[in-house]
């Protein structure tokens, strides 16, 4: 029983930094460096390199390079197509990392599904927040969306090193808060429209 708690724990962790990696892709990475060489969380055996110091110091100068380049205008954009398939890997490869004592098909199976699917639904999320700040602040209003997404990888991916099921959670409530965000001038410009028509007629 302490065994399957261990490995559902595991796995909770996994899929709670590889939802933080929706937001930003190194930040989660870096985290999990950082916590795996302290020796706060554990992964497999073959993903022991995360913890390694090479590793904190390529994710630390990602992760700046990441945040500096998502406060360029311009920049931002470019980061954004790529990003999505970025934040898959790194969701896949996260998720990974703390699944162990699985078949490798059932291990990368659940990785590519569970880690890379919430990491791609959480990234186009963002993507679609920052596309309708652009549209209606013409781009002015995106820092202030970068500040939002870092604040939110940051705060998902060190919960997820220590409460999982807290993180997870968050992740839900950010992304249905984003969606109702994205919809929101959406719905004032239909009424707005409606009431123009009413005092016409």
């Amino acid at each position: 029983m302490n065994e399957n708690y261990t490995a559902l724990l595991g796995i909770l962790t996994g899929l709670g930094l590889s939802a933080a990696c929706g937001f930003r892709v190194f930040v989660p990475l870096l985290v999990a460096s950082i916590a795996v060489r302290s020796g706060a969380i554990h992964v497999a055996d073959d993903f022991a390199w995360i913890g390694s110091v090479p590793a904190i110091v390529c994710f630390s100068v990602a992760t700046s390079c990441e945040i500096a380049g998502y406060f360029l205008p311009g920049v931002d954009h470019f980061l954004d197509v790529i990003a999505t398939p970025a934040a898959i890997v790194a969701g896949t490869l996260l998720t990974a990392s703390f699944i162990t004592d699985m078949q490798p098909w059932f291990r990368w199976s659940l990785a590519v599904v569970a880690g890379g699917g919430i990491a791609g639904t959480v990234q186009a999320t963002t993507v679609v927040t920052r596309a309708a700040s652009g549209l209606l602040t013409f781009g002015l209003g995106n820092p202030v969306v970068a500040a939002g997404e870092l604040a939110g990888a940051t705060t998902i991916a060190i919960l997820a090193a220590i409460l999982p099921v807290l993180a997870l959670l968050l992740v839900l409530v950010l992304v249905v808060w984003m969606w109702s965000r994205r919809k929101q001038p959406r719905a004032q410009r239909v009424d707005e429209s409606a009431a123009g028509w009413g005092s016409r007629s």
